[in-house]
């Protein structure tokens, strides 16, 4: 998850993470897809949470069923 009210359009989780987020048409952060991280991908989702600048991402866990 983004907090698209505190991202600043950096650009770190895209270049760290580029399955996982993208840019919007004005170069701010958006998570790409359903937003669940495959398990192939969680370090560069840790990588990218730990570079942001403003503190904007979040990953949530699944509640367990």
């Amino acid at each position: 998850m983004i907090d698209s009210g505190r991202c600043q359009g950096h650009g770190r989780c895209y270049d760290l993470a580029p399955g996982l987020f993208g840019e919007d048409d004005e170069g701010y952060g958006q998570v790409l897809g359903d937003g669940v991280v495959p398990p192939d991908e969680e370090q560069a989702a840790r990588l990218a949470v730990a570079n942001c600048p403003e503190r904007t991402i979040e990953i949530l866990q699944e509640a367990a069923t």
